[in-house]
């Protein structure tokens, strides 16, 4: 199967259902991670020394501050909405599979991503859209997957919006 050039950003054309296939690849992104950004979010909900405090952090396993994996999933997130996800299609996710935090990301690392389409299926039931299964991949300044993760998005088939 031929992949698709990468795309840049979900406003490059509209996108539906039918327009995903296995063995596509999209790439985008570009995201530098603060220290300050770090600190903010483990306070709020990872408030763990080796997220919060970086002299702590330095004493860790890690030897130094690290962003929480849920930190991570979020920017991968913010991505995928900014760059990836088709607004006037996307009806949302019935979930994930796997997730994995392989890396850890510290401040002043690049954050990109890796979206491959592993597998479509239209719903037999509810033929206006269908599930993209996709391995997501967010990569750091070296090319190091950081996290990785199977998912699935819900989709508007081109006739589903015609009956909205």
């Amino acid at each position: 199967m031929t992949a698709s050039p990468p795309t840049t950003t979900a406003a490059t054309r509209p996108r539906f259902f039918e327009d995903f296939a296995p063995g596509q690849v999209y790439e985008f992104g570009d995201r530098t991670v603060t220290e300050a950004e770090i600190a903010e979010y483990a306070r709020q909900f990872d408030p763990q020394p080796f997220h919060t405090d970086a002299a702590a952090a330095r004493g860790s396993i890690y030897g130094g501050l690290i962003a929480s994996g849920w930190h991570t999933a979020g920017m991968m997130m913010r991505m995928l909405v900014d760059h990836f996800i088709p607004h006037e299609s996307s009806m949302g996710s019935p979930g994930i599979d796997e997730l994995r935090w392989l890396k850890p990301v510290r401040p002043g690392d690049r954050l990109r991503m890796r979206v491959s389409v592993v597998e479509t299926k239209q719903s037999n039931s509810k033929p206006d859209r269908g599930i993209v299964r996709s391995i997501n991949e967010v990569l750091n300044q070296d090319g190091e997957t950081v996290l990785s993760m199977r998912g699935m998005g819900m989709y508007r088939t081109r006739d589903g919006l015609k009956d909205k």
